[in-house]
């Protein structure tokens, strides 16, 4: 398998310097593998979702349609996630640079595989489903939307990609219980398309031919149709952000008149002991 890089795109840190890189390989004819190193966990920050996009876009404008395949230089991690603090005070991150990579993926119009060979915990998970398939490493890592144990909630893009694509059942352990899913857990539960590493990737881009299939030019929109609804998050953020404001408006008043209707229950139920 070929080590001589196609490309690489630095990842640059806030002060401009180098802090990661996206590096593109070719093993074979159509096979293009953007592995993406960004110390210590690849944090989902502006310059790792905009080095990331630039990579797709050298892709489809600068070399032949085939199938692009994604991983992590970094062992334990193939993303940890978002950095909540960059996020909340970065203008513009998700719809700019989040939400642009996660589209991009999602209505990408080649195949694209996530090979997850360590850790995709909360953002990092939603990187790894915004693929169109992900093969998972079976003996290191787990995938986890953990915002419930973090006390953080879900916005409508981060959650519909997974009510979308999997089964209501698994949907709800994911969100509700917080589940770790191991490889075996992961594949048992239709997360991922398989287990192991890049042999088997390999093997599986073979397999379904999927360096043929955006040859007729309507993969990408195809992708957009299917998944018509993540899409309508991901364009409509401020739509949905309003939306937010106004459902915690909302709940805001509902609290405040329960908690009066509890107090008058106290009162009248200790008026009613004397």
């Amino acid at each position: 398998m070929s080590a001589q890089p196609l490309f690489t795109v630095p990842i640059l840190s806030t002060d401009k310097t180098t802090s990661g890189t996206v590096v593109c390989t070719t093993p074979s004819p159509g096979v293009y593998i953007l592995t993406f190193t960004s110390p210590p966990d690849n944090r989902l920050v502006t310059s790792f979702c905009q080095s990331i996009i630039l990579a797709l876009d050298i892709l489809e404008f600068s070399y032949p349609h085939g199938v692009v395949i994604t991983t992590s230089g970094i062992q334990k991690f193939f993303s940890n996630g978002l950095d909540l603090e960059h996020a909340s005070n970065t203008e513009g991150f998700f719809p700019n640079s989040m939400y642009a990579l996660f589209k991009r993926l999602l209505t990408y119009p080649m195949p694209t595989v996530a090979l997850v060979n360590g850790h995709a915990f909360a953002g990092g998970f939603m990187l790894a489903m915004y693929h169109d398939y992900r093969i998972f490493n079976p003996t290191r890592g787990f995938l986890c939307l953990n915002e419930l144990d973090l006390g953080v909630p879900l916005k409508p893009a981060m959650s519909s990609i997974f009510r979308q694509k999997l089964t209501p059942q698994v949907y709800k352990a994911m969100v509700l219980e917080a589940k770790r899913f191991s490889g075996k857990d992961a594949l048992d539960s239709g997360i991922v398309d398989g287990l192991g590493g890049m042999e088997e990737v390999m093997k599986f881009v073979e397999e379904r031919a999927l360096t043929q299939r955006s040859k007729t030019g309507v993969y990408g929109l195809l992708k957009g149709e299917m998944f018509r609804e993540t899409v309508g998050y991901l364009e409509g953020h401020e739509r949905e952000e309003k939306r937010d404001k106004e459902t915690l408006r909302k709940d805001d008043e509902r609290r405040e008149v329960g908690r009066k209707r509890v107090a008058e229950w106290e009162n009248n139920a200790s008026k009613a002991k004397l």
